[in-house]
């Protein structure tokens, strides 16, 4: 039996068997836990924290959290842990990555990531402060913070999570008396908006919140021979590593126990002694606490492999025969039922100043792209050098090697997920002028990058990899189209010595300032006047649903140069916009989202404005590509054939509302697509409940 590291005797009820509902009813576990809570409420005197609010039984409540198809189904209940087993216990015997168990969500990305992150106690610290407790000072609140651009964010919550027959629904430890897992999942949801939103994801960008590193994305098959080396490397400098199978059906297994498109945790590699000489092995973890490899050196009591090691040995290693998720495999296997590889570079802000790892220096940047003044565009564009410069200075060579220093730089686009907006974004790398900090556009014609990113990518955030000989360079972060509006963060990892500041440009080259006029601002409200609107349509509630925008839009449209299109919007139109902005399968926006899609609303009636070039406000079939384009969508000439038949009038133009519609459209497609992709490879494979989930609501 674990020992718990925070629960006080005298608190405690007669023990009850783990599994409690083989011995208990759910009258009998009610009572007792009503009475251990009485008992905690009247200990602790829970003090009046203002703003803070507490329910009826005196426990703190967050506001209503978003619920999504799962939570609403029947027979689902939000229960505090004290109502599903005695004595609940945050921490049993210590936050380990065996305490992180899969339930009915497909956020094994999330979870691959969580057990990663409880290998390094320090990090997990970070971000599940200690001291937390349903013992002394219990009060139904629970507090974690995340990394979000440059800050740790804090996210509060009360500890009702979600169960069906009295069990947990989604993420849980083998643990039945243990929540740290459980209520972190639930944290990291609220910041994301709601369990919905955790439904597919990529390792790397929960890594990436959970520690304030970078990730990288690797396929397996290129790395280094001496691929136990290059693990070494990476673990010695504090990465997390996470790999997946992409190949085959979701969450299926091939011959040998591996799941394709299911996210799996590289804990430790090691050069194991048997009796036949050394070999090198992996350790990997699966987030559901079971099904495990199956082929030499698994953990299964018939692997002859193990018997020719010692016992001392298998001791050091920690081996551990039973069905919990966690297995060694040799580096060969690892290669050959692996496909890519997820990794997460720790910098020395984030890590245990106590620990052996060596881990990079960081130096972070915030920035901004601004529509004609610093959004040149990509860098075949004749205004590329209106990017932002950033001067990168190499002086001190990696340890072991007297010619290169080694980087890794990081752009990432702030508010993508929750603001829905992708720009497409890469990073290219120059040889500096001897003579300034700054490249000018003839300097920039004059010479190619040195390093540059494969392509511009809508992901969240891209990285370069790169080692170069000692001197002076410049880094250009960029957009793929000019004039788009972003925020981005860039960090450049390096070691220790080296330096990146931010390049300045001569006054001459400083684009004017003023405040450029949009074609929306003759189109649309402002944005007093569309706030204003929002609380004259909504609800009582302040939601807006389907047919309050289309309320809303028909009047702001009457008001502007666009006026008479409001004859071509449709309640159709206004389900679909209301789905894009939907996080929580609700069918209605808060103003806090619907001003996610009026920032929408506006640059694509910018676009609209700009390509209507007869002024008829309609687009001509011809000027929809080019449009789409400025918008930031690429399309060939069979989508532009389904756009003709689908998405314009009998004459073959297009309507301002049907524009909306079609941009809405093809931005939430382009989105789901990439939430499936889960490493970003290029192509997915969905089950058919998943096919119908993202056709029929989009």
């Amino acid at each position: 039996m674990k020992k718990s590291l925070s629960v006080s005797s005298e608190s405690s009820l007669p023990p009850l068997d783990d599994d409690v509902d083989s011995v208990c009813s759910d009258e009998l576990l009610g009572s007792q836990a009503r009475s251990w809570l009485s008992d905690l409420l009247t200990r602790n005197a829970l003090p009046d924290n203002g703003d803070v609010k507490f329910g009826r039984d005196g426990l703190f409540e967050d506001d209503p959290f978003p619920q999504g198809e799962l939570e609403m189904q029947p027979g689902v209940k939000w229960k505090r842990p004290w109502e599903l087993c005695s004595s609940p216990q945050f921490i049993v015997n210590g936050a380990t990555r065996l305490d992180v168990r899969q339930g009915k969500l497909n956020d094994c990305w999330l979870l691959s990531a969580i057990a990663s992150l409880s290998v390094h106690p320090s990090l997990l610290k970070k971000v599940m402060p200690l001291g937390q407790s349903f013992q002394d000072g219990y009060n139904g609140r629970f507090t974690f913070k995340f990394w979000q651009y440059g800050l740790w964010e804090e996210v509060t919550i009360d500890d009702l999570l979600p169960t069906l027959d009295n069990k947990l629904l989604y993420l849980n430890s083998p643990e039945k008396h243990e929540f740290w897992s459980s209520l972190l999942e639930k944290a990291y949801a609220k910041m994301k908006g709601g369990y919905r939103a955790l439904d597919m994801g990529f390792p790397h960008e929960a890594m990436v919140d959970m520690t304030g590193g970078v990730a990288e994305v690797f396929k397996i098959a290129s790395l280094p021979r001496d691929l136990p080396n290059f693990l070494k490397h990476l673990l010695a400098k504090g990465a997390l590593i996470n790999c997946a199978n992409c190949e085959g059906p979701l969450e299926q297994r091939n011959g040998l126990g591996i799941m394709f498109r299911h996210a799996y945790s590289l804990t430790a590699v090691e050069k194991v002694k048997t009796a036949h000489g050394t070999v090198d092995l992996v350790r990997i973890l699966n987030p559901w606490g079971r099904t495990e490899w199956e082929g030499p050196w698994s953990d299964k009591t018939h692997s002859p492999e193990w018997n020719t090691v010692s016992v001392e040995e298998q001791k050091r290693l920690e081996i551990v025969r039973r069905e919990d998720g966690e297995f060694w495999m040799l580096v060969s296997d690892f290669r050959q039922n692996f496909e890519t590889m997820e990794v997460c570079h720790l910098t020395d802000s984030i890590s245990d100043p106590e620990s052996r790892m060596l881990p990079w220096c960081c130096i972070v940047h915030h920035g901004n792209w601004v529509p004609n003044i610093s959004a040149g565009g990509s860098a075949q564009r004749r205004t590329f050098w209106q990017n932002p410069q950033f001067y990168f200075n190499l002086s001190e060579v990696d340890s072991g090697s007297k010619k290169t220093c080694s980087f890794i730089l990081a752009l990432m686009q702030k508010n993508h997920r929750r603001r829905r907006v992708n720009l497409n974004i890469a990073l290219h790398i120059y040889q500096a002028n001897p003579k300034n900090t700054y490249l000018s556009p003839e300097d920039l014609s004059a010479r190619p990058p040195i390093l540059y990113s494969p392509s511009y990518s809508s992901h969240r955030e891209v990285v370069l990899r790169g080692s170069l000989s000692p001197g002076h360079y410049i880094i250009i972060p960029s957009t793929h189209e000019p004039n788009q509006q972003g925020a981005f963060l860039l960090r450049v990892l390096i070691e220790k010595g080296n330096d990146a500041t931010p390049s300045h440009r001569p006054p001459q080259e400083v684009p004017s300032v003023t405040e450029p006029i949009s074609p929306h601002q003759a189109a649309l409200p402002s944005h007093e006047s569309t706030k204003r609107l929002f609380k004259k349509h909504c609800n009582k509630k302040g939601l807006c649903k389907p047919l309050h925008l289309y309320n809303l839009l028909t009047e702001a449209i009457q008001g502007g140069v666009l006026a008479g299109s409001e004859k071509y919007l449709s309640l159709e139109h206004c389900k679909s916009l209301v789905v894009l902005m939907d996080f929580h399968g609700t069918a209605r926006m808060d103003w806090q989202e619907f001003k996610c899609l009026w920032e929408k609303i506006r640059k694509w009636t910018d676009i609209f404005l700009l390509f209507d070039k007869n002024k008829t406000n309609r687009l001509e079939y011809r000027e929809v590509r080019p449009a789409l384009k400025e918008a930031g969508i690429m399309v060939d000439d069979l989508i532009m054939q389904l756009v003709g038949l689908r998405y314009t009038e009998p004459d073959m133009t297009i309507s301002y509302p049907g524009f909306l519609y079609l941009l809405m459209k093809l931005e939430t497609m382009i989105h789901k697509f990439q939430v499936y992709d889960m490493v970003g490879m290029g192509s997915i494979t969905i089950s058919y409940k998943q096919w119908l989930h993202m056709t029929m609501y989009n």
